[in-house]
């Protein structure tokens, strides 16, 4: 007997793999919602860990600050192509094994880094790490907007950007540890570690094989033509110029505020550096309660809310006292993830089909502002200081929420 189309689903344009489905018991949503953290967490330690030994990388290398800040965050941009590179291919490549394979290729540029090669290698390592991370992270998202009903999609991304801002506390809290008291290379090789036993975590609760590729029965045309048509959508086309300006003010701001922390007037070590990124805690707590906000709030003034709290830390950040320069760096990394959660579930919610064309936009987006950010605030804050990047960064965070003012529904 023929299934028929659900009306619901007509009547908002959303895949029927989005429709509502049978509600889920509280264990099986938390039991979910801990392993996409943790994958998520496993999948992006390597991409923010490295900044925490931006000093120490800069005395190794022998190059300026925003040389050494453009070669790490270079996996974004491997992070940006890949994420086209998988929405093109996403109708054939099997979800869940693909994740966990992902997983464990990345950790191969990974152990290479470790050997301390030229700068260009190191940079083309970094590139190549961002494209496995990046497959991965776009992977798990179509699953996720493709296998979970509207009202647990919220709850599932929200899960993954907690893992991803877990990721960065620990990854540098990990890095700033062991390259101190061990040495940098057994930093690259934690980092690898950390890797397979993601790939692992991600075989054993997604299953090997056999991934869920629902989106694809609705998704008859070329990824191309759906590109043109989520660009002719002006609400998705706002989000992914907002997940522009996320990533590169959340780049460039802890890229650069590293070398402030240690210089003069905190000339902090390495190891209390690694200590200071304990103001992620906040985001940690506050990033996976986006989905109850915008439930309640509705999305517009959910991201206002982080948007406000962003900008409120980005001039903490001008202060000479410690403690405010990291309350100031607190509420921005809350903000901005904070941000980013309710971001990533609009993009799924606006779009009309084909999500991982979306998601794949979106990403693109969101991993090129992070290059751009390393780069363009690593010129400014070499040429005309710390006030000046700040004073970039406050505007480009401020235009992030009135777009979103007129977006945003």
């Amino acid at each position: 007997m023929t299934a028929m189309p659900d009306p619901a689903a007509a009547m908002t344009g959303m895949a029927p793999a989005l429709t509502e489905k049978s509600p889920e018991d509280r264990a099986m949503v938390i039991r979910r919602s801990t392993m996409i953290a943790l994958i998520a967490f496993l999948t992006l330690i390597d991409l923010f860990g490295s900044q925490a030994l931006l000093p120490t990388l800069v005395e190794v290398y022998g190059v300026s600050p925003a040389v050494m800040g453009f070669a790490v965050n270079a996996s974004t941009i491997g992070m940006a192509a890949a994420s086209l590179i998988v929405a093109l291919f996403a109708r054939k490549i099997d979800r869940k094994r693909g994740i966990w394979i992902c997983l464990a290729l990345l950790s191969l540029p990974t152990m290479l880094l470790a050997q301390q090669p030229d700068l260009t290698t190191f940079t083309l390592l970094r590139v190549a790490q961002g494209v496995f991370m990046s497959a991965a992270f776009t992977l798990t998202l179509t699953y996720l907007s493709e296998e979970c009903s509207l009202t647990a999609v919220g709850g599932a991304m929200a899960a993954y950007i907690t893992g991803n801002v877990a990721s960065n506390l620990f990854g540098r809290l990990l890095a700033s540890g062991i390259a101190d008291n061990i040495g940098l290379p057994e930093s690259f090789y934690g980092f690898a570690l950390l890797n397979l036993t993601g790939a692992l975590a991600a075989y054993l609760y997604l299953g090997g094989r056999d991934g869920a590729r629902s989106g694809h029965a609705q998704d008859t045309g070329s990824v191309v033509e759906a590109w043109k048509d989520h660009l002719s959508n002006a609400r998705l086309v706002a989000m992914v110029a907002i997940g522009f300006v996320l990533l590169f003010v959340f780049v460039a701001t802890f890229t650069y505020a590293n070398f402030i922390l240690s210089e003069a007037p905190f000339a902090l070590p390495q190891t209390y550096i690694g200590f200071v990124y304990f103001v992620f805690v906040p985001a940690i707590l506050t990033t996976p309660l986006a989905a109850a906000s915008v439930k309640r709030y509705g999305a517009r003034a959910s991201f206002h809310g982080s948007i406000l709290a962003s900008l409120f830390g980005l001039l903490l950040l001008l202060t000479p006292s410690l403690t405010l320069f990291l309350i100031g760096l607190a509420l921005v990394g809350a903000g901005l993830f904070f941000a980013q959660s309710v971001a990533t579930g609009y993009v799924g919610r606006t779009a009309m089909h084909d999500h991982a064309a979306a998601n794949g936009l979106y990403l693109a987006s969101y991993y090129l502002g992070g290059i751009s950010g390393a780069f363009a605030i690593g010129r400014v804050f070499e040429a005309h200081g710390w006030a000046m990047s700040i004073g970039v960064l406050v505007t480009l965070t401020a235009l992030a929420g009135a777009l979103s003012l007129k977006m945003m529904r």
